[in-house]
């Protein structure tokens, strides 16, 4: 079974259960088959472990410590194509691609996969991967 993204967003709301989207990420997350891995990065777990409250950032911490979702490191060369992504978004007009959203598209082309887990459906509705791929968004 191929992984699913797990997005900066989902994250949060996961671990921060005043967060409006707490109850629904954890359901979405809940509902993954079994055998189902989640996999991120270093810029969405900083972005995330940011937003949080110090305990709940620890919880988020604890939690990939213990293998809640697999970590994948870029290497500084692969910043071009992330840049590259960024740049061609906010030319067209709309909200600049940050970085996390970046290394997820990265992300998707390195484990050959679609499905992401995000509440930020707006933008990873409109990304592309290089060959033309939308992303399928778990609801």
């Amino acid at each position: 079974m191929s992984a699913v993204l797990l997005d900066s967003s989902v994250m949060v709301a996961v671990f921060d259960d005043r967060d409006y989207h707490h109850r629904v990420c954890v359901d979405r997350m809940r509902r993954l088959p079994a055998g189902t891995e989640m996999v991120t990065t270093w810029p969405c777990v900083t972005e995330s472990s940011y937003l949080l409250a110090p305990r709940n950032h620890l919880a988020l911490l604890g939690w990939l410590h213990q293998g809640g979702a697999r970590l994948v490191n870029a290497e500084a060369h692969e910043l071009g194509d992330w840049m590259g992504w960024m740049q061609r978004y906010s030319e067209l007009g709309k909200a600049l691609m940050d970085l996390a959203d970046a290394s997820l598209v990265w992300l998707a082309i390195k484990e050959s996969t679609t499905r992401i887990l995000t509440q930020d459906h707006r933008d990873f509705l409109r990304y592309r991967l290089p060959d033309g791929q939308a992303f399928e968004v778990i609801q």
